[in-house]
Formats: C-alpha cells, sequence, structure tokens
C-alpha cells in the first residue's frame, strides 16, 4: 500500500521549519563572528547544517537558537563549538601517492634552496606536519627547513604541538608510510607509551605553531611549498577564491601547492597563478610571473 502523501499543511509546516533553522544558523555564524571574530559564513552551507544539527542534537538544545543562546553567554562552549565546525579528521601520509609524488618530484627542486619554508595550513591534530617533517628528514632537508603549522582552533594546535596519538592508530600510518615510499621504518620517529604513541621532539623542533585564519588572515610567505589537503571543499566558491589568492601571495615564484586529491584550482579566479606540476595527486606550482 501506497504510504499517505503529506498534507499541503504538513508540507508548508516542514519547509516553514527549515527556512527558520537556516535563519537560525546564519544568525548563528554572524554572532560567533562579530563577537569571537571567528568567521565560518563562507563554510559551504550544507555541510555547516549537518555538524550544527548533530551538535545540537549532541548537547540537547531545542533548536540552533538555543546554541546561539549559549555560546554568547557562556565562553567556554565556543572550544566544542569549533571541534564541531572544524574538521580534525586526518591522518599520517593520508593518500600516500601524494608524499610519494613530493618525495620524487618536488623535493629534487627543493633541494636547490639553501633554505626553505614549509606551511601546513590547516594543520589539524598535526598528522600531515608530521608526515612532511618525517619525509623532509628522510630526505635531508630538516636542517635547512622551516615548518609552519597553522589552524583556527586551540585545541587542535595543542594536539599538533603534543604529538601524541592513539598507538591503535599506528598500523594505519606505518602502511601509509611504507606506501608512500618512507626510508626505514615509522617506529624510528616515534616512542609506544602504553596506548599513546610519542613522535619524537626533533620533528617539532623547527616548527612555528600559530592561529591563522585562512577566511581573514593575510598573506604567510615567502614559502617554498604550501600544503593544504582536504580544507577548500568545506569553503564556498567566494572563500575558495580568496584562499587561493592567498596562497598564491604567500608563494615563493616556482613554489609549490598541494591540495586535497577532490579538490581543483581550474575554477579558480586565480588558476592563472598556477601550472599543473603533478596533475593527478593535485600538486601545483606557482608561475614565475
Amino acid at each position: 500500500m501506497d504510504a499517505p502523501l503529506m498534507s499541503a499543511e504538513a508540507m508548508s509546516a516542514k519547509t516553514a521549519s527549515e527556512s527558520i533553522e537556516d535563519i537560525e544558523i546564519e544568525l548563528l555564524l554572524d554572532a560567533v563572528y562579530r563577537y569571537y571574530h571567528y568567521d565560518f559564513r563562507h563554510y559551504a552551507r550544507a555541510s555547516i547544517k549537518r555538524r550544527l544539527l548533530q551538535a545540537r542534537k549532541q548537547w540537547g538544545y531545542a533548536s540552533v537558537s538555543d546554541i546561539q543562546s549559549a555560546v554568547l553567554r557562556d565562553e567556554t562552549i565556543l572550544p566544542r563549538l569549533l571541534n564541531f565546525l572544524t574538521v580534525q579528521v586526518s591522518e599520517m601520509f593520508r593518500d600516500p601517492s601524494y608524499f610519494r609524488a613530493l618525495r620524487e618530484k618536488v623535493v629534487p627542486h627543493l633541494r636547490t634552496y639553501p633554505s626553505l619554508k614549509v606551511w601546513v595550513a590547516g594543520c589539524s591534530n598535526g598528522e600531515e606536519l608530521y608526515s612532511l617533517s618525517i619525509l623532509f628528514a628522510e630526505e635531508g632537508l630538516s636542517d635547512r627547513t622551516m615548518f609552519y603549522a597553522t589552524d583556527i582552533n586551540p585545541a587542535a594546535l595543542r594536539a599538533a604541538q603534543s604529538g601524541i596519538y592513539p598507538l591503535d592508530r599506528v598500523r594505519l600510518f606505518t602502511e601509509n608510510h611504507r606506501l608512500s615510499g618512507g626510508h626505514g621504518s615509522l617506529s624510528e620517529h616515534y616512542t609506544a607509551d602504553y596506548d599513546r604513541a610519542v613522535f619524537d621532539r626533533t620533528l617539532r623542533e623547527r616548527t612555528v605553531f600559530s592561529d591563522h585564519s585562512l577566511v581573514t588572515d593575510a598573506a604567510f610567505g615567502e614559502m617554498h611549498l604550501i600544503s593544504c589537503r582536504n580544507v577548500l571543499i568545506y569553503f564556498d566558491r567566494d572563500l575558495q577564491d580568496r584562499v587561493v589568492g592567498l596562497f598564491g601571495e604567500s608563494l615563493a615564484r616556482g613554489g609549490f601547492l598541494g591540495i586535497g586529491s577532490k579538490e581543483s584550482l581550474r575554477f579558480s579566479a586565480h588558476a592563472d597563478m598556477f601550472s599543473e606540476f603533478v596533475r593527478e595527486e593535485k600538486i601545483y606550482r606557482r608561475n614565475a610571473r
């Protein structure tokens, strides 16, 4: 038997409810920006909505407006909200072929510089930073390289600085490292401590950890490599354009930019600043002009 059709009144109520929810989300994002100066207004709205509804459900609020009221009146709510609005899912040597391409095709060019600057933009909990630091150590470039690891989430930056990860994740990290062309064993770079893997302090000795917003902050230059993977997909088109332009301004001429496998510069207003260097791994090179 066919399910009964939704009545006109019910459909109207559903549409009105969705419209109110969208308005509440817009007001919440505006409030967070005006009061705390965190700007999520140009993040992809579908993704933001999904995360806010997860937060509302988990926290037991009746509406998104209740989240707004809470975060404006209780500053301890903000870090919890940031953990929902920023994506902290990553792994070391994620997409090993990307790191193999850096090792085999980008590093030979980087060797020609007496000193290097590498920016890991949106570093999350630090997995990508440590992957690059290990790669550069294995290629003999550590002593001439400064790393800059940035994120807008203070909790993520603290996690990145600690270099501590659950030991049960290390098997995946180890396999990724092997597939990326890693030299030796990943175990050479960490100490097992009960259920944790503590990565060597030497891997972050030449790293600056900094709060930096791709939405509002200025260029971070002059870099020889910027790795910002799986971040642009969470931005709307205008913000993607802004960030690609920022990366172009932050790179030295001939510098390299690596983005996520599902991301592209093709439709950016600033695409002419770059040339494809390793097409299949989404690695670009800053044009000389």
